[in-house]
């Protein structure tokens, strides 16, 4: 009999100014989206967000085995949320990796967050709240930010959910292209995993480790992250009271 071919795969990643960090990504990523590639369609997908730095142009000069490398540019900086967007649209894979550029969460993990998008599973996003994950050398504030942000959006949709503020997950195509998401920001990947739980997509936790970033600075601004969910978490109390709607399908 043969087997079933596995699903067809895009890996996301946003990039602004990470110019130092390129070389550490390609030789961590590279030789996992290889091994990924000998068992089905793989391509990899970059969008530089308004780089002011040498990243597009190392980007440009990197080279594909078994996959393909797709790079979609911002001409401006618009932010994360814009980044993912044009990621996902720009990718084909039925299934959708995201992840950060910047190796936060170890690459050698897609493998196996992949293994667990099992049928029936819609998101399997990375957990490093989980009692069995855990937290490196991260800086004390973004911890409190994220941490507190989980906890809030759990208690909002009474659902047992430890991380909710990860990048790091695996979607299938489906999710994208029903669940809407409006932020250009960080709140983005928050915004799309809360929609895709109130429209009824399945989601489970993969724990593990996230770690201090490898190379560069954080582009996170702490205020507007903080005001913005604090805007959302609004919304979405007014969705769970019946108050507002439940997002629509795209």
């Amino acid at each position: 009999m043969t087997p079933t071919p596995l699903p067809s795969l895009s890996i996301v990643i946003p990039c602004c100014n990470e110019a130092e960090g390129i070389p550490h990504l390609e030789s961590k990523l590279f030789p996992i989206v290889e091994a990924l590639a000998r068992t089905r369609y793989v391509e990899l997908i970059f969008v530089d967000d308004g780089s002011r730095d040498q990243t597009l142009a190392l980007l440009k000069q990197l080279k594909a085995g078994s996959f393909e490398i797709k790079i979609l540019q911002h001409k401006k900086n618009r932010g994360l949320g814009a980044a993912l967007r044009t990621g996902f649209q720009g990718s084909q894979g039925q299934v959708v990796i995201s992840t950060d550029s910047d190796g936060t969460y170890h690459f050698d993990q897609i493998p196996k967050i992949l293994d667990l998008l099992t049928p029936g599973v819609d998101i399997v996003t990375a957990s490093p709240y989980h009692s069995k994950g855990g937290v490196e050398n991260v800086p004390p504030y973004r911890l409190v930010l994220s941490r507190g942000a989980s906890f809030v959006y759990e208690m909002l949709l009474g659902m047992k959910l430890a991380t909710y503020t990860s990048m790091f997950r695996a979607y299938r195509r489906e999710v994208l292209e029903k669940v809407p998401f409006h932020s250009d920001g960080f709140l983005s990947v928050t915004e799309l995993l809360v929609n895709a739980i109130l429209m009824g997509f399945k989601v489970v936790e993969y724990p593990t480790v996230l770690t201090a970033r490898q190379t560069g600075a954080s582009k996170a601004k702490v205020l507007r992250i903080i005001r913005a969910h604090l805007k959302y978490q609004s919304q979405v109390l007014l969705t769970r009271l019946g108050i507002s709607p439940r997002p629509q399908a795209r």
